[in-house]
């Protein structure tokens, strides 16, 4: 395995696979998020100064077909060229004959960005044929997109067989693993987790894994109403997965044998219904009437979510506290959010991952106060519960 730092780009084609699978406003179709694309910065801007050239390849969205236009990569070529500070060359399809001869022909400095990748279903099928002639655009092949890297996709995994001495990763995907790193092999003490979202079915590897590091596990969003209910508190009409409750309880007995932590929220916001202007009071999260349902963390829980973090020295925040997107039910998310950024002040190391906690960060206008914000939220949480990622996998091999 190659690496970014020490290979010389001169005169190099560089076939760059990134994450610019961003947001587009629904209405006019420009990018509302340029996260990812800022993220790929580094990469791209080392390769060029360094003389090489540049051939940017993505997916967008989940088209269905070519046909599916508002998947295509034009939407963002203006605002990517914005960004990089650079003008972004476009070819409207990436396996054509018109695509390989507009890469030959790149000149040193230039960057040509290639259709969605997507608009080929050989690309998520990880066809052999398809990554073989994807591999003809470049002299050398970097992965910088970590939000794809665990899929084995023609474009993450299959590629870099086609590439034996000149692979490597970019400078994103180095920071993403570096950062997890740091959480799951760090002897710093303590180290909390807060695992929020909706439900427990999608976390509980994650819980799991982390089970054998953390001193604290802070459960938060809908997921805590299992728990809730698997500890026969009542949780009216809010989210519950009653498949869970023993997966709950079970959870709640490893954590005791561990010595670990594990904090449910103690009273709660409800609603009378899902809705931002709804009528909402604050109860014992264990005492929730009929009809109502729990839509955020309340005063005490946030008081004592606040002081678990003050003294932790890791942070790993991975889903929001409540449904934080309605004004009304925000605050429980924004005080965790805001006591991260504290403790990050403080010293602590504070790694966020995971669409919503990203979203919610970013929401807060406080992504600049935390350690590290990943830019892969699947991705993320399979490297955090140990599996290998086939996009990292083809290129160490």
């Amino acid at each position: 395995m190659a690496s970014i730092d020490t290979y010389d780009f001169a005169n190099k084609k560089v076939l760059i696979r990134v994450d610019f699978n961003v947001p587009l406003d629904k209405n006019d179709l420009r990018v509302t998020d340029d996260t990812r694309i800022k993220a790929a910065k580094k990469t791209i801007d080392h390769i060029l100064e360094a003389g090489g050239s540049v051939i940017l390849m993505t997916h967008l969205g989940r088209p269905k077909s070519k046909d599916d236009q508002q998947f295509s990569i034009k939407h963002i070529i203006e605002h990517t060229s914005k960004v990089l500070g650079r003008k972004v060359q476009f070819v409207d399809d990436c396996i054509s004959e018109k695509s390989f001869e507009m890469s030959a022909n790149l000149g040193k400095g230039e960057i040509l960005m290639l259709e969605n990748l997507r608009f080929y279903p050989e690309e998520t099928k990880g066809d052999r044929v398809f990554a073989e002639k994807l591999a003809k655009h470049g002299d050398v092949y970097v992965n910088d997109a970590f939000g794809t890297a665990h899929r084995a996709h023609a474009s993450t995994a299959i590629i870099a067989d086609f590439f034996p001495e000149a692979k490597m990763f970019g400078f994103l995907i180095e920071a993403e693993i570096k950062s997890v790193d740091k959480v799951l092999n760090s002897t710093e003490k303590p180290l909390t987790a807060i695992v929020g979202g909706a439900k427990v079915s999608s976390k509980i590897t994650i819980i799991e894994k982390l089970m054998d590091k953390v001193d604290y596990l802070i459960v938060g969003g809908g997921m805590a109403f299992t728990f809730v209910k698997a500890m026969g508190g009542k949780v009216g009409s809010s989210l519950v997965e009653d498949d869970y409750l023993e997966t709950a309880k079970s959870i709640l007995g490893k954590a005791k044998e561990k010595g670990v932590e594990i904090y449910i929220p103690v009273d709660a916001i409800i609603a009378d219904k899902f809705d931002n202007d709804a009528n909402r009071q604050e109860v014992d999260i264990t005492k929730i009437p009929d009809g109502w349902m729990g839509l955020d963390v309340g005063t005490q829980t946030r008081k004592d979510c606040s002081a678990i973090l003050e003294k932790s020295k890791l942070i790993l925040w991975n889903g929001p506290m409540g449904v934080f997107e309605m004004p009304n039910f925000a605050g429980g998310t924004r005080v965790v959010a805001e006591k991260i950024a504290d403790a990050t002040a403080n010293g602590a190391f504070s790694l966020i991952g995971g669409g919503d906690s990203v979203a919610a960060i970013n929401q807060f206008n406080l992504s600049d106060k935390v350690s590290y914000v990943s830019t892969g939220g699947g991705a993320m949480l399979e490297y955090l519960e140990g599996l290998e990622l086939p996009g990292i996998a083809a290129i160490r091999k």
